[in-house]
């Protein structure tokens, strides 16, 4: 029996073992401590699919331009479609399942950012214990920004089961990581600041040695309202990613069929072209691009021809280092124009957000 058998097997034990253990107040801990192991043995079992590919397991990806999207679904659902509709790429197009057994580029580009979109092979239920082509996929997916969900609309309900194969996997789409700090110390064993009252100190402490860590100060900086953020803030192989979810074929829809779709969810139908400016508009949003101008002179006119693309979390200390790690030595003043300054020309902190379309001038 080879050591991924054994690893698998494990898996399996851990699983049934949680199911056939009731949740309750007093069933807390030891839900907690097998779910730690079951996270652990995953991590073992998955090893470099959860550092974003390598290993053997995942394609060879060429990224390019500003940020990167995956098309992921179900067979069948008008992925090669969309791609082609909104990129230059020529990717096949077929009614019949696994059309496309490679992954597929194209570019895509609105205002003015250049996004790569990748067109995956279907992924069905079962991916994440690699089904299909499931860890081939799952290795691109961890190494893109944003996730597209599809399905069409006689399978809506699949969305969830994309999403429940991602989660198995580690993926964590539209969440944000939990606010809880992992210091490694030398000594002094497992010791817990939780200010917020999440679990009794034991739970932890029994959930963080069963993941590995030894000697640590463990602090929350919110309250963990359950054992699965608990063990994503412990563990490192966690990818938080945005996702748009996308129903396809809405010329099919019945009204029964409606009900069924969630109101955030995209409704296209990509053969007649309807939805396609509000997709373009959803992955600029989900990708948290901004685009910001530079002035060589504070006087002149900002270039708008070849905009910095930067998250919208960045802060103008940033965009210098961006520009170039020397210059922020040689730059002491910063102003702005644009609908996120007071006045044209504002003189602002280095610590200042920037905002799209924003024109700054650096200088001395």
């Amino acid at each position: 029996m080879t050591k991924e058998e054994i690893i698998k097997m494990q898996i399996s034990r851990v699983e049934k073992e949680i199911r056939d253990t009731p949740y309750d107040k007093s069933s807390e801990h030891h839900h907690g401590v097998l779910k730690a192991k079951l996270a652990k043995l995953k991590d073992e079992l998955e090893g470099p699919m959860n550092k974003g590919g390598g290993g053997g397991v995942g394609y060879a990806i060429k990224h390019s331009g500003d940020a990167s999207v995956v098309l992921v679904g179900l067979p069948s659902v008008g992925k090669s479609t969309l791609l082609n509709k909104v990129t230059n790429a020529e990717s096949k197009v077929g009614n019949y399942d696994f059309t496309t057994l490679g992954v597929v580029p194209g570019m895509m580009e609105y205002k003015g950012v250049k996004i790569q979109i990748l067109d995956l092979p279907g992924i069905i239920e079962g991916a994440a214990g690699n089904k299909g082509f499931g860890r081939k996929v799952i290795s691109v997916i961890r190494a893109s920004d944003l996730v597209v969900l599809m399905t069409d609309v006689q399978r809506a309900n699949w969305l969830n089961v994309v999403s429940r194969e991602l989660y198995n996997a580690g993926i964590r789409l539209n969440m944000r990581p939990p606010k809880i700090l992992v210091h490694k110390t030398y000594k002094g064993a497992i010791q817990v600041i939780d200010p917020y009252y999440s679990f009794d100190k034991e739970t932890v402490i029994d959930v963080a040695e069963e993941m590995g860590l030894g000697n640590a100060i463990i602090q929350f900086g919110e309250k963990i309202d359950s054992i699965d953020r608990l063990i994503d803030g412990l563990v490192k192989t966690r990818k938080y990613m945005p996702a748009v979810e996308i129903v396809t074929k809405m010329d099919l829809a019945k009204s029964a069929d409606l009900k069924k779709i969630p109101e955030k969810v995209l409704k296209m139908c990509v053969d007649q072209e309807l939805g396609l400016e509000e997709f373009k508009e959803r992955i600029w949003q989900g990708l948290g691009l901004v685009r910001v101008y530079l002035k060589k002179d504070r006087t002149a006119e900002a270039d708008k021809q070849e905009p910095l693309i930067i998250k919208n979390t960045a802060t103008l200390d940033g965009v210098l280092k961006r520009i170039s790690n020397q210059m922020r030595d040689d730059i002491s003043k910063a102003y702005i124009w644009g609908k996120g300054a007071r006045f044209p020309g504002q003189e602002v902190s280095f610590k200042f957000q920037v905002f799209d379309e924003m024109e700054v001038y650096f200088g001395r």
